[in-house]
């Protein structure tokens, strides 16, 4: 079984991944499988919880029988960044301890694309430096040209800097390299930066379609239809999100702000007071839940709600503010001007 696994895994490392690998110095064979099954779990179902905590647990087992390794501790930080980034855990616990796993890899070898490219996406989404995350994103690049997540990552990066062109063609290079279910969701996620709700429907069409259990495709695919105009498809989409998600918060929040939409107050504000119940014993990002406020039209209570995500530095306040649609009816108010000012979002 082991050894399947193993084989499953090789073939969707890149040249460098494999170069670097069996590379002369000597690996703990037992620590080389331990890595090879959590980048398993971190590129086929990175958006859930118990498969990041599966990838979590081998990174560390691997780190444990080789702490030389450097490979494991980039896949550690990996894990911790999306385990932040699906808000599975608080954002300061999550990024802290993936920039300690990225220190540690890049000490051990700072020629590792992988830990370049999560260090970009930290440096975007957390620390807003645009400057700091383009460069980032093009060493791990430089390092690791067939990587194909650092590709997916400066795409989104760049749709999200307005540079459709751009983002596009490096579109058109993940497709060379590997277009497996991430690249699908990175197609919809340029769409959904650059408000192409045309094109983002027929993005998340296709990757429903390629990986229908998916529940961030679902998602995208409500968003294309929200933003169409037809409100019954997003929300049957946003419902199957949050079924497939067991419960996402942003797909709950979406499924909130269309109901609030076609006018149905009650099934919104109940989804709102039970994500604030919840708010009490679990984490709920901030942003998720000025999203339903905005769709609410109570807007005080939106802003108060956005203001705590910019304290808390919020990974999404710049994957969404920028784009979401759900905060369309804060973008005239001069109180929305000023938090992209300070979240240095890009004109």
């Amino acid at each position: 079984m082991a050894e399947a696994v193993t084989r499953q895994i090789r073939m969707a490392l890149t040249p460098e991944q494999e170069a670097r690998l069996t590379a002369p110095r000597t690996v703990d064979p037992e620590a080389y499988e331990d890595y090879l099954r959590g980048r398993y779990y971190l590129s086929t179902q990175f958006t859930m919880k118990q498969p990041l905590l599966l990838a979590k647990n081998y990174f560390e087992q691997s780190i444990h029988r080789d702490p030389s390794f450097a490979p494991a501790y980039a896949g550690l930080a990996d894990a911790y960044y999306y385990l932040a980034r699906f808000h599975h855990v608080p954002v300061e616990t999550g990024l802290q301890s993936a920039l300690e796993a990225l220190h540690k890899a890049l000490q051990l070898d700072d020629s590792i694309g992988e830990a370049h490219d999560t260090l970009g996406l930290i440096s975007w989404r957390h620390d807003w430096n645009l400057e700091a995350a383009g460069r980032e994103l093009d060493r791990a690049i430089a390092l690791a040209p067939s990587y194909p997540c650092a590709h997916e990552d400066r795409a989104e990066f760049l749709a999200y800097l307005g540079r459709r062109a751009e983002a596009l063609a490096e579109m058109t290079r993940i497709n060379q390299i590997d277009f497996g279910p991430s690249a699908a969701m990175t197609e919809a996620g340029v769409y959904f930066q650059l408000r192409d709700y045309r094109n983002l429907l027929e993005a998340s069409r296709r990757g429903v379609a390629s990986n229908p259990n998916d529940w961030v495709e679902h998602h995208y695919l409500g968003i294309g239809y929200e933003g169409g105009g037809t409100l019954p498809e997003a929300i049957s989409e946003y419902q199957k999100a949050v079924d497939l998600s067991n419960g996402d918060q942003d797909a709950r929040g979406s499924l909130a702000h269309a109901f609030a939409a076609i006018g149905n107050k009650a099934e919104a504000e109940e989804i709102l007071r039970d994500l604030e119940r919840r708010s009490k014993d679990d984490y709920i990002s901030p942003y998720i839940l000025a999203a339903i406020y905005a769709g609410l039209r109570e807007k005080d209570k939106a802003f108060q709600y956005l203001e705590k995500a910019y304290d808390e530095r919020s990974l999404d306040v710049a994957w969404h503010l920028k784009a979401d649609l759900r905060m369309d009816s804060l973008r005239s108010d001069p109180r929305f001007q000023d938090l992209a000012r300070r979240a240095r979002l890009p004109q």
